[in-house]
């Protein structure tokens, strides 16, 4: 999962971004309207917490802006305003959660979750490829019945690959995935992780399900 972080106080946002991090999410950040606005028409993120008080262009004016032209991607709001009109302001608006400062980060990322399974709905719970089972909510991976410890970043690029089954991911496509947008496209950080999982996942295994596509990337199969 990608997050974006529009947020122009740097403390504030470092605090969001490593913690994020920490639970195994892919996340990038604007510290203005205008970069935020430009970053959330990409549509590449799942969920944008978005600070109301920001330079260039309000947070309310981004949200408003994103709604009308149809990027439905869930919005949760942060301000230092917590009356109930402000609330109500910002709901009316299309945020789907609002969040007062100062807070706690066990209540911003339970808020995550809560947002993003909400997005999820309707789409399977547990994933399953062979004999492989990956559950997003519980954080777990059983491989034939076994289970597999995972790194947050070895789980989230496993979750991206179960999400894909059959498809070439190029490295550029992991990265930006499971990284964010400023990690450096030259590093070999992909193929690091990737032989981590395999060793994990596919080891002692006859049924080899992470294949290398020469020159492009990697895919998930049964072979």
């Amino acid at each position: 999962m990608r997050i974006l972080v529009v947020e122009d106080e740097k403390k504030v946002a470092n605090f969001i971004r490593q913690g994020l991090e920490e639970e195994g999410y892919a996340v990038d950040s604007a510290p203005n309207g205008e970069e935020g606005m430009a970053m959330a028409l990409d549509g590449v993120h799942d969920l944008i917490i978005l600070d109301i008080g920001l330079p260039k262009m309000g947070g309310l004016q981004v949200l408003q802006e994103l709604r009308k032209r149809k990027v439905t991607t869930p919005v949760l709001l942060l301000t230092v305003r917590a009356t109930i009109e402000d609330k109500v302001l910002g709901l009316d608006a299309g945020a789907d959660d609002y969040l007062a400062k100062p807070f706690a980060f066990q209540e911003l990322v339970a808020r995550v979750r809560a947002l993003l399974r909400r997005r999820t709905e309707g789409g399977p719970a547990v994933f399953r490829f062979a004999d492989l089972t990956l559950d997003p909510a519980r954080h777990t991976v059983f491989r034939g019945g076994k289970k597999i410890d995972l790194t947050s970043k070895e789980f989230a690029l496993l979750d991206y690959f179960l999400r894909n089954p059959g498809r070439v991911l190029t490295r550029t496509m992991i990265i930006e995935h499971v990284w964010d947008y400023d990690f450096d496209t030259g590093t070999n950080v992909v193929d690091v992780y990737v032989n981590y999982l395999r060793k994990k996942i596919d080891s002692d295994r006859e049924l080899k399900l992470i294949h290398t596509i020469r020159g492009v990337g990697y895919v998930l199969q049964a072979e």
